[in-house]
């Protein structure tokens, strides 16, 4: 689009001076060539060149500019190379047009020489060449080559202001650009398109973005363009500001663009990403032959609503679905638990890209079928990316084959594959289930050698398993590494805080949490609640309870609910907590029930216990944890009449208590073991040991006497 603005598609003023300095014959088969090139048939007006008894400067423009317009950068090099060696004097159309191609190509060499033999022609004065110098460097990252011809050229030269800004924008140079900006004598509409777009695509410059383009808005300078106004557009879209792009819809519609398809694209993708679907299919309905794009995008908005029938009817009617369509479907399917419209999509598919087969393999992943998934990762040898293996590890996870995700990473590292965040972040959570510490520690030793150490996504779950292993501190010092800790990872470490039962320590975090500026949410209040569950702060609790939906605009759930219950009951408030459920907006779950009850058995409540216990076997008359609690309450209070009626309800139903279990990590390995268990293959030397340190332990206990 800024070349567009910056050079003509031709240099005809000049093409036409030479025109008429050549004969007839070479005129007329110089205009045959470029009707050829302008076709497209390039082999034949190669052919029609070679065959020249003579050729003119025009005859070699025409056809490296045919060359060039057709994207055949690397033979209009070839050729503008011969025309050198040939010793024909390169006119300004002919430096134009090479030091483009070498800008296009990124060859700095050969762009440098032709730079030397500007300056011997002394054609560097001429705009288009100058210009053409400046786009050279620039394209190749060469900024401080850009530079010199900018301070050697601009007096006379005003291309120079826009493209120099161009260079710094395209290097990532956004202070640059700006401080260049500020300095131009003049501002045209493609200068401030520049900066603004610059600012979209840089990291956290949407903000700066729209302040430029209100600011333009406000020096009444020019007017903004189609380029300008899709720009604005995908910076609302980016922060998500809702309002900003309404606003920017309004102008777009006065200067008659709302119907443009590429701003058409924008404004769907925009009130998609805003989640205002509705105002998204207003706008797709109203532009006359939407993109595919366009399509897609609202496609894809459909199904992150949760609207997959509305994304199927858009689906269906498009002319020509390509790959990224297919895709969307296919996920929205998953996502919806349509496993086998995916399948079947998949299925339908002419062509299948390395992303369609990864989506697969999370689809056959979710559904169970791990075997199929595995089966799609095998016929994926030669093309896997780093998305393939994340897939299929976090698949083997899904399905509680943590031991195989983590041996596939092994292959992974041993096929030199790239590792990225998402590996780390799965592999984590593999460690978790598993409460492997050890492999925790050595995956992180992994990790420090990675630019994801500091990262958000992977330090959250990296907190988690450190939390979930046993070892907070660790927890706590891999919070402290990242950069800048969102919401999901002061929850992880609170929650982390709160699972060890350290609930002032916990709630301490909360607050430096809310001091940063951050809002919390759901799963934030549930790690929060429940530490003050284990401080026994009951006051603050409920304060904070009572904070959720009018201070935060959290709508309390069921788990909201149950710690609510929890912090009561271990405060000894069990009536208090019995009224709490009783006025309840939503129905009380057994978790919510089954809280209050182990309250009840810690207080030796028998009056509420009973009644709780009812509540839960009217719910479900076969939970056998309900009896176990019952019974072991009746039991310390004396009343063995009533253990032995629960007692016998239990054998009655024959159910059997799952045995607790524990477990040990020894090289890397996880040993599981329960009472009266004889799996292993050395229990009886374990059975040994045991009684051995049983024996020594009586006999020290006996001694003391």
């Amino acid at each position: 689009m800024l070349l567009r603005c910056i050079f003509p598609a031709s240099w005809k003023h000049n093409i036409c001076k030479l025109y008429s300095t050549q004969p007839p014959q070479v005129i007329s088969t110089n205009i045959y060539i470029n009707k050829l090139v302008k076709s497209g048939q390039l082999d034949i007006a190669r052919n029609v060149f070679d065959e020249m008894p003579r050729r003119t400067v025009v005859s070699w423009n025409t056809m490296i500019s045919g060359y060039s317009k057709w994207w055949k950068f690397n033979e209009a090099l070839a050729l503008l190379s011969s025309m050198h060696r040939s010793d024909v004097k390169f006119k300004e159309s002919t430096f134009s047009t090479a030091l483009s191609l070498c800008g296009r190509l990124q060859s700095l060499s050969p762009g440098k020489q032709i730079h030397c033999v500007v300056i011997k022609s002394g054609c560097e004065s001429f705009e288009f060449v100058g210009s053409s110098m400046l786009y050279f460097y620039a394209n190749c990252f060469e900024i401080e080559g850009a530079k010199r011809v900018f301070h050697d050229l601009h007096d006379k030269n005003e291309l120079l202001w826009n493209l120099m800004i161009v260079g710094y924008v395209e290097s990532g140079l956004m202070r640059e650009a700006l401080d260049m900006f500020m300095k131009m004598p003049k501002r045209d509409v493609v200068a401030w398109t520049t900066l603004i777009s610059g600012y979209v695509k840089s990291e956290e410059g949407c903000e700066k973005a729209l302040e430029l383009f209100w600011w333009m808005r406000g020096s009444s300078e020019v007017l903004p363009n189609e380029f300008t106004l899709d720009s604005v557009i995908r910076a609302c879209s980016r922060l998500g500001d809702l309002c900003e792009g309404r606003l920017v819809h309004g102008i777009l519609i006065k200067y008659g663009f709302e119907f443009d398809q590429s701003i058409g694209g924008a404004l769907i993708e925009f009130y998609s990403d805003c989640d205002a679907i509705a105002d998204a299919k207003r706008v797709y309905d109203g532009v006359a032959n939407p993109s595919l794009n366009a399509s897609n995008s609202l496609i894809r908005g459909l199904i992150s609503t949760g609207k997959i029938e509305d994304a199927e009817l858009i689906f269906d009617r498009l002319v020509e679905a390509n790959s990224v369509s297919y895709n969307l479907m296919i996920k929205g399917y998953a996502a919806c638990g349509r496993a086998e419209d995916s399948k079947r999509l998949f299925e339908e598919m002419s062509e299948r890209t390395i992303v369609s087969t990864n989506t697969m393999i999370s689809v056959y992943s979710r559904s169970g079928e791990i075997d199929k998934a595995l089966k799609l990762f095998e016929l994926t040898q030669g093309e896997r990316n780093s998305v393939t293996w994340n897939s299929m590890m976090s698949g083997y996870i899904q399905n509680e084959q943590y031991k195989e995700a983590l041996m596939l990473y092994l292959n992974m590292c041993r096929l030199q594959i790239a590792r990225t965040r998402s590996t780390f972040s799965v592999l984590f959570h593999a460690c978790s289930c598993l409460r492997s510490l050890q492999q925790g520690q050595l995956l992180h030793a992994h990790l420090t050698k990675t630019p994801f150490q500091s990262n958000v996504y992977v330090g959250t779950s990296l907190v988690d398993m450190y939390s979930k292993c046993g070892s907070i501190a660790d927890a706590h010092r891999s919070f402290s590494s990242i950069y800048s800790p969102n919401v999901a990872a002061w929850t992880a470490i609170i929650n982390g805080y709160a699972h060890h039962g350290l609930g002032s320590q916990a709630i301490s975090l909360f607050e430096h949490m809310l001091e940063k500026g951050m809002v919390p949410n759901g799963a934030t209040f549930v790690g929060t609640l429940s530490a003050c569950a284990h401080a026994g702060l009951v006051n603050e609790g409920m304060k904070l309870f009572r904070s959720m939906e009018k201070c935060y605009g959290v709508v309390p759930t069921i788990e909201h609910y149950a710690c609510v219950v929890d912090l009561l009951g271990r405060a000894g408030l069990l009536q208090e907590a019995e009224e709490f459920i009783k006025k309840m907006p939503v129905e009380a779950d057994e978790v919510v029930w089954g809280a209050l009850l182990h309250s009840c058995w810690y207080w030796m409540d028998m009056e509420v216990g009973e009644r709780v216990a009812e509540k839960l076997f009217s719910m479900n008359p076969k939970t056998i944890s309900v009896y176990v609690i019952l019974s072991n309450i009746y039991a310390i209070l004396g009343k063995w009449g009533e253990k032995l009626e629960v007692r016998q309800r239990l054998r009655d139903l024959e159910a059997k208590k799952d045995p607790g279990c524990s477990w040990i990590e020894l090289d890397n390995r996880l040993f599981v073991f329960s009472i009266e268990d004889r799996s292993h293959p050395c229990f009886n030397m374990i059975y040994a040991t045991l009684q051995h340190l049983t024996t020594n332990l009586n006999s020290l206990h006996f001694a003391s006497f």
